[in-house]
């Protein structure tokens, strides 16, 4: 008597098919990110007759807003409903503030009140460039460098509120270290090479290179950790 062939079950069948079909929307969106942010970049490009002088550093700010915009899109990110989830929502919000303080976007002014609130056009991405100068806070909130950074505070707030203490600890530990290393890099190079406009400048291209692998690094590190 020849032995009864095995079958999947639909449940083990079910398992690779979800992820499949969870990769294909991925995909999709960031198809179609991609393709608004390609229109936007081009219109802008050709209203004002800019210059593109190195192509990665137009494509890096999109890097940052689609990968945050995709990891909080189908990343399962729990509302605050009880105190353990309260608690990690403000720690969060104070990584949040840490990531703009490391990463430039905010530090202190040496005066007090509110200041001069100024909008600089930029490039898709890296502006329009929100400005608060002359007061007891100065503010440069380069758009994807904000998306970015509520990106990973959103993260790191799943995290918490859903790990071991000493795992979110860890997670949260190493998403501050890759998404600032870059940022403090720029100035360590430059003090290293003496501080010139050409060692500036250099400093910070290669700093833009690191920080914007980092940043996929980190992002995908909490993410990959909130689906298993």
């Amino acid at each position: 008597m020849s032995p009864t062939p095995s079958f999947p079950s639909p449940r083990s069948a079910s398992v690779p098919d979800a992820r499949l079909e969870r990769l294909a929307r991925v995909g999709r969106t960031l198809v179609g990110l991609t393709a608004v942010e390609a229109v936007v970049v081009a219109a802008s490009l050709g209203a004002t007759g800019a210059e593109v002088v190195s192509w990665r550093y137009l494509v890096y700010p999109f890097v940052w807003i689609n990968a945050a915009v995709l990891a909080l899109a189908y990343a399962p990110i729990p509302r605050p409903t009880d105190r353990r989830t309260a608690g990690a929502a403000a720690l969060a919000a104070g990584y949040f503030l840490v990531l703009c303080w490391v990463g430039g976007l905010v530090s202190a002014g040496g005066a007090a009140g509110i200041g001069t609130i100024e909008v600089f056009a930029a490039t898709p991405g890296w502006g329009p460039i929100l400005s608060v100068t002359g007061g007891a806070v100065h503010v440069s909130a380069v758009p994807f460098k904000l998306v970015g950074y509520v990106g990973l505070a959103a993260l790191a707030y799943a995290a918490l509120a859903r790990t071991t203490r000493g795992a979110a600890s860890a997670l949260l530990g190493l998403a501050t270290c890759v998404s600032c290393t870059g940022s403090v890099l720029a100035t360590v190079l430059a003090g290293t090479l003496g501080g010139s406009s050409a060692a500036v400048v250099a400093a910070t291209s290669q700093s833009y290179d690191l920080s914007t692998a980092m940043f996929v690094v980190a992002v995908a590190t909490l993410w990959v950790a909130l689906r298993r």
